[in-house]
């Protein structure tokens, strides 16, 4: 009764007449002046179709659908689960966004609680025989957009036409300095020791070849907001070759920094887009990036910024 949050306000309300896909009818239906402000509806998750949460810009309405524009981000109402909220879920996926400071699987050395436990716990509830299936990873310092498997055949299907089926995985980071290039390609040879500390070199040194493309959004002060293409995916491939170039992600100890103002690596999973592997619809995923990322680009550095923490 009185708990109806201003968030639920709904700021136009709309009836499909003819099947199509979402988007062109939100363009057609003039909700918003431009087809990019009507993309950001849907990037911020305000469009409701029948009473639930739409992003995908090609959904399929149906004659009669009701699709609703909110005016706030919907998204409190997903699932959250420790350490992760899910963002999409159906019978052959779930994607979720990470929090900092959890581990994506557990590992030899460390068997604490998971991001796949958590979600392991969630998908029993459903059925004693349901279970999740790793597809990628995050470092524990990193967030954002994770993609799981909901069987064996899907994480197989993964595993053998990746790069097919995710069109595109962006990272965001806050980086070290200005890089002097605003955008460019980083290739180096990755290796890695007895200590699991990988390295990188310019030349070919026997190490996997590794491809990275990147662009700087914004520079403020000692920082800049970098967004970064994977052409190839190694462990610790960002991290190790920003140190490389001389602009490593800020609050990463291993890889070079020596600024750690918001007690984490400051890399984000920001955009995912994805060819559904059994319908074949694409779906498409923004995280944004957490306040205290962003915040590190709009507020002088303070003077302890400089100082690396001794809890590390």
């Amino acid at each position: 009764m009185g708990n109806t949050s201003n968030r639920d306000t709904v700021l136009q309300e709309l009836k499909a007449g003819k099947p199509g896909e979402l988007l062109e009818f939100l363009i057609e239906q003039q909700v918003r002046k431009s087809r990019n402000a009507v993309k950001s509806l849907l990037a911020h998750k305000q469009v409701k179709v029948n009473g639930k949460l739409i992003t995908q810009f090609n959904h399929e309405l149906q004659a009669g659908d009701k699709v609703e524009v909110m005016k706030f981000d919907q998204s409190r109402k997903e699932k959250r689960l420790k350490g992760l909220k899910i963002v999409f879920e159906d019978k052959h996926l779930i994607v979720i966004e990470k929090e900092a400071g959890f581990l994506s699987v557990s590992t030899d050395k460390e068997k604490q609680y998971t991001v796949y436990t958590s979600l392991n716990e969630y998908v029993k509830k459903k059925g004693k025989n349901e279970r999740v299936f790793v597809l990628h990873r995050l470092d524990r310092e990193v967030s954002g957009l994770l993609v799981f498997a909901r069987n064996a055949d899907i994480q197989g299907i993964f595993q053998k036409n990746w790069n097919n089926l995710v069109k595109s995985y962006t990272y965001t980071a806050v980086v070290e300095g200005v890089p002097e290039r605003k955008k460019g390609t980083v290739r180096s040879w990755l290796t890695e020791n007895k200590n699991f500390v990988m390295f990188s070199s310019p030349v070919d040194n026997g190490g996997v070849e590794s491809v990275t493309h990147y662009k700087v959004i914004k520079s403020a002060g000692r920082y800049s907001l970098v967004n970064f293409d994977l052409e190839t995916r190694r462990k610790n491939q960002i991290r190790v070759q920003m140190q490389m170039i001389g602009h490593p992600v800020v609050g990463d100890k291993k890889y070079g920094s020596k600024t750690n103002p918001i007690k984490r690596i400051a890399l984000h999973a920001s955009e995912m887009e994805l060819k559904h592997p059994v319908t074949g619809e694409v779906l498409e995923f923004k995280s944004s990036l957490p306040k205290t990322m962003s915040q590190l680009l709009s507020t002088p550095p303070k003077e302890t910024a400089g100082k690396t923490s001794k809890e590390e």
